[in-house]
């Protein structure tokens, strides 16, 4: 299924990717940087009409869950 994705698209999956990895392995500022990351790259490419609004709500979504998830996932 990946293989028909937009490049913009494979960008925010391999952002998704570090973010989980950071968070199986525990590296906490890591997972943050990387939900941060998502966030911010997810907006710059709806703006710049990279992604539709359906993929743009999809990584939304994704993003509010880990930013919910990681509220209180501190040192």
């Amino acid at each position: 299924m990946g293989l028909f994705k937009s490049k913009a698209e494979r960008e925010l999956e391999r952002i998704l990717f570090d973010l989980r990895c950071n968070l199986e392995n525990n590296y906490k500022d890591s997972a943050h940087e990387a939900r941060k990351r998502l966030g911010a790259r997810a907006e710059e490419l709806f703006r710049e009409g990279k992604i539709s609004q359906k993929t743009y709500d999809k990584y939304r979504v994704i993003y509010e869950e880990y930013t919910e998830r990681l509220k209180d996932y501190r040192h």
